[in-house]
């Protein structure tokens, strides 16, 4: 089976050699659309393939896909942004899965890391059969409806920004598609609503996104957008508010362990450290569900719970399952300054006899 990688690319000379090195060897094609750069980058991909093209930026990502993807010729056709960064072991495994064929739609694990370690975490669309057919849809935020035989992979493309863009891009092409008369889709309003969530247009960002929720959508989804409303009212100074958007996503689907920590959160302000204790506790125990499909910080199902649990154990006098929950956290980020802090507070404990150091 052959590979094609298509990529569309603009102004990212930081970015771009990095990402062709590691997946140069498992392509058997490599196509590069460029929608305008004015830097590098063009010449940077000339270096790893002969297969540049340009389009002209029309304000439209599906579009822009869709042309790469129409140049590929590979059995499969994967896709990837300058910023993102495969690894070695996972550059192979993703060879390994095309190889064996078989399926129609690849799922692959897609982090956002912090230095080489994965912080949020989903699942994206990434390798399809080109004879499927499948297009892109949506301007901003695009995606493929996904059809026949699905997999997900274990391996992991890691995105891993150098610069900042223009914050204000996606939403000025939403707010261009609705003064253009266009409905947009329930989708479209899900990510509409983050965009002006993230340009502080707090009010309007709450109205869209509880419109939202209100009519047809996906359910990672709908609990995605309680919790930005969630953030959203805690920032306009409405607690009560934040905390009724947070918990409604609990008649949707399942607790997450974001909201959990969020609540934990929220009755640790309180000095209500036994509902904070349980909160935190759900946290832990609901654990991550990347294979959903929706965002997962997994910090909120790890460290975050563990190291809050100990400063509650500590405070209420149980200085051993303190400890306990501090290592726990270190479990998850061995480096951490607070549980390294913590892990020097607790030798002192026990040089002064207050914890025995065999105690765990």
């Amino acid at each position: 089976m052959t590979l094609s990688i298509c990529m569309i690319v603009r102004d990212e000379e930081l970015t771009l050699a990095r990402c062709l090195e590691g997946i140069k060897d498992i392509a058997d094609e490599l196509i590069v659309v460029d929608t305008g750069s004015l830097d590098g980058t063009k010449d940077i991909a000339k270096r790893f393939t002969d297969r540049v093209y340009d389009f002209a930026w029309r304000d439209d990502f599906s579009a822009a896909r869709n042309f790469s993807f129409s140049l590929a010729a590979g059995d499969y056709v994967m896709w990837l942004d300058a910023d993102d960064v495969v690894p070695a072991a996972d550059a192979l495994a993703i060879r390994k899965l095309v190889d064996a064929g078989g399926f129609d739609v690849a799922y692959v694990k897609y982090a956002f890391a912090e230095g080489d370690a994965p912080t949020f975490v989903y699942y994206r669309e990434r390798i399809i059969r080109r004879e499927l057919g499948l297009k892109w849809e949506g301007a901003v935020h695009e995606a493929l409806t996904p059809a026949g035989k699905l997999v997900w992979s274990e391996a992991c493309i890691l995105h891993k920004k150098v610069k900042s863009g223009d914050p204000m891009r996606n939403l000025r092409i939403y707010q261009k598609l609705i003064s253009g008369g266009k409905e947009l889709s329930p989708r479209e309003k899900f990510y509409y609503g983050r965009e002006l969530f993230f340009n502080g247009m707090l009010r309007e960002s709450v109205a869209v996104l509880e419109d939202f929720i209100s009519g047809d959508g996906w359910i990672e989804n709908k609990v995605e957008a309680c919790r930005t409303i969630y953030r959203a009212q805690m920032r306009l100074g409405r607690e009560e508010e934040a905390v009724k958007s947070l918990v409604s996503a609990f008649l949707i689907s399942r607790p997450r362990a974001e909201d959990c920590c969020h609540l934990g959160e929220y009755f640790f302000r309180r000095g209500d450290l036994k509902a904070a204790e349980y909160w935190y506790g759900c946290a832990l125990n609901v654990g991550d569900d990347v294979a959903g499909g929706g965002f997962v910080d997994i910090s909120y199902s790890g460290y975050i719970p563990a190291i809050n649990l100990c400063v509650i154990a500590d405070r209420t006098g149980d200085i051993e399952r303190a400890e306990r929950f501090n290592e726990l956290a270190g479990s998850f980020r061995p480096n951490d300054e607070s549980y390294l802090c913590n892990k020097r507070y607790f030798e002192e404990k026990k040089l002064k006899g207050i914890i025995k150091p065999n105690d765990k």
